[in-house]
């Protein structure tokens, strides 16, 4: 779980963070305030790790992939290429990590890593973006932890050097060879491995950082329409798509899959799941995926709606479930230790099912499914004050832990934008409330109060 972000020189932001992200982390904010940002970084990063190309610094992106930057100058901040992006990341570890030095017999270990690098455009020869520094923490250099990494020198002959705390490389003897650039942004070249005999441990920081974007999974704010059959043949796809197009195949891999929503609570199907959230929501009462006939590879979705006697498909209900129901899907879909990026869930949703986000989404932080907490993290963009105000009413009764919120305002400025970290108290009150946070409220009430007085003076009456 990502417990700590911060970039700079990124898009709206010339500096976002060091944020402490929790199990449930909601970004707020009007619109071009720089909430997408945030999201398109951390997908960035993911694009990074899938890349096959070990040169590309950042995958800034294409047509193909579920973020498109552009080019350098379209995403460092106003445009300015001396300008350096840098990260900032913290995450715990499902486990403590342990390392062994192998030449000083010592083992280092920790539960949290972090990560930090600066990168830019080398303006001097032609504008390749290349790597600065980079470095990682594990634990606690002050005790077992350590810290190892690499920065940029400015001798062309041994271009990086090693940097590292609590921990001694030791070379192979023989010639000195230069050490080549990082592998992307976030790995260390062969020549480190190779020319020193106890330089292991940074493959294994390395792998622990491709392993966090790997179960990072990302669903945008337009979901695809449903159609009238599906075919599936036995694939289990990884999560739902960008837009939800792999929902339904997503369901009929997971029917067997067993949950809950906490410690204690029973066990359901991995469909009965969905069903009871869709009804708990009030979008239908009853809900299947179906096969056509008997060993075929066609299935249609069925519901019932509310009062409604027969099954119609469901492509004949409402738009808003189409728009629903993989961000459903995917919140259990997902397997234990994901990260989960959601833009505008709420988006198509009645203002009562709004409320209900807040709820599925304290039970999702708290799922368990084999007899252990799936430790399920999500990252909501919302304009929702139906689902904020549902969040603040469960910090007060106690079905949640302001702790396991992070909310936040992005607020656009005269240059770019600012984070302002909202203060929740134990009673769910925020209190350092934005102005205007949800539109002005009270100025339409007073002004509605106003237009009616003066309506009534000149005799009109309501009917």
């Amino acid at each position: 779980m990502i417990t700590q972000l911060g970039f700079n020189n990124f898009k709206a932001w010339e500096k976002f963070g060091p944020a402490r992200f929790a199990p449930l982390t909601v970004l707020f904010g009007s619109n071009s305030s720089g909430k997408s940002s945030v999201a398109q970084f951390l997908l960035m990063l993911k694009q990074t790790v899938e890349s096959q190309d070990k040169k590309m610094v950042f995958n800034i992106g294409s047509t193909k992939t579920a973020v498109d930057l552009g080019n350098f100058y379209e995403m460092v901040f106003e445009h300015d290429e001396a300008r350096k992006i840098s990260v900032n990341l913290t995450w715990t570890l499902p486990t403590a990590l342990k390392l062994s030095d192998t030449y000083a017999r010592r083992i280092y270990a920790g539960e949290t890593v972090s990560f930090n690098a600066e990168t830019g455009l080398n303006v001097s020869k032609s504008p390749v973006l290349g790597v600065d520094y980079m470095n990682y923490t594990l634990g606690n250099p002050e005790t077992d932890g350590m810290a190892v990494g690499m920065k940029r020198t400015d001798s062309p002959k041994l271009p990086f050097e090693l940097t590292a705390r609590n921990y001694d490389f030791v070379r192979n003897p023989g010639r000195v060879w230069p050490i080549t650039a990082p592998i992307k942004c976030y790995g260390f070249p062969d020549e480190v491995v190779n020319y020193f005999q106890n330089a292991d441990v940074v493959k294994a920081l390395g792998f622990n950082f491709e392993k966090l974007f790997q179960n990072l999974f990302y669903l945008g704010p337009l979901r695809e329409r449903f159609i009238r059959q599906y075919t599936w043949t036995g694939e289990a796809p990884e999560h739902v798509g960008w837009k939800g197009e792999q929902a339904i195949p997503a369901i009929l891999a997971a029917r067997e899959r067993k949950l809950n929503g906490g410690k204690r609570k029973r066990n359901r199907l991995f469909a009965e799941m969905i069903a009871h959230w869709l009804k708990q929501m009030g979008l239908i009462e009853e809900f299947e995926v179906k096969q056509i006939a008997p060993k075929r590879r066609e299935y249609e979705v069925l519901v019932k709606t509310r009062g409604a006697e027969k099954w119609v498909n469901i492509t004949d209900v409402g738009f808003g479930i189409s728009q629903f129901l993989p961000v459903l899907v995917q919140c259990f879909h997902a397997p234990p230790g994901s990260i989960i990026i959601m833009e505008q869930p709420e988006i198509h949703l009645h203002p009562l099912a709004q409320a209900w986000l807040a709820d599925l989404f304290i039970e999702v932080i708290h799922s368990w499914e084999n007899g252990a907490p799936r430790g399920i993290q999500l990252i909501i963009e919302s304009h929702s004050e139906h689902f904020l105000r549902r969040l603040q009413r469960r910090i007060a009764e106690k079905l949640v832990t302001k702790d396991e919120i992070a909310a936040y305002f992005c607020e656009p400025v005269t240059r770019g934008s600012r984070l302002i970290p909202l203060d929740v108290d134990l009673f769910g009150n925020i209190r350092n409330w934005p102005d205007k946070f949800f539109g002005d409220t009270m100025e339409d009430a007073v002004a509605m109060t106003d237009a009616q007085a003066q309506r009534m003076q000149v005799g009109e009456r309501p009917q």
